[in-house]
């Protein structure tokens, strides 16, 4: 299990579990195993078994060729997961790496280190990158008590993804 940017709550409990080989990964982060560039990962073909993602994407300047690595380390077997901010209201994603003051980008993209909002066409962007996608709103799955303890939002898309 590849698990890149890793949230501790999560960490923790994969760590626990002896039969997961789980290695985490991200490129500033000195507490992971790994450190590396997502757009152009260390590891060979079709690696893991399981690939989870959460809140990276939107951050990476190259975002197509970071999807294109990680579906070439997911084995055709495997499955990742991908949550990212999407506004449903936009037909395509924005995006604008020109802007660099945190608070423009704050203003631009409702984060100061986000480079882009995703529109409707972040699904085809995951397929067209070599993953075919389920696309789940986990969001409407749970209550609102529990999507808040889940950290869900309604605005959070999230993509069970293989490869094609």
């Amino acid at each position: 299990m590849l698990h890149i940017a890793p949230e501790q709550c999560l960490e923790r409990k994969f760590r626990k579990i002896k039969s997961i080989n789980y290695i985490t990964g991200d490129l500033s982060d000195e507490s992971v195993l790994v450190r590396f560039d997502i757009t152009n990962l260390c590891f060979p073909n079709r690696k893991f078994d399981v690939i989870l993602v959460s809140h990276v994407l939107e951050h990476i300047v190259d975002d197509w060729q970071a999807m294109r690595e990680l579906a070439r380390v997911l084995k055709p077997c495997g499955w990742a997961t991908f949550q990212t901010p999407v506004d449903f209201n936009r037909e395509k994603t924005y995006e604008d790496s020109s802007i660099i003051d945190p608070n423009e980008r704050l203003k631009v993209f409702g984060q100061q280190d986000h480079i882009r909002i995703y529109g409707r066409d972040y699904v085809t962007r995951m397929e067209q990158s070599g993953f075919h996608v389920d696309n789940v709103n986990f969001f409407k799955e749970f209550t609102e008590k529990e999507s808040n303890r889940l950290g869900l939002k309604p605005f959070d898309e999230i993509c069970l993804c293989t490869t094609v």
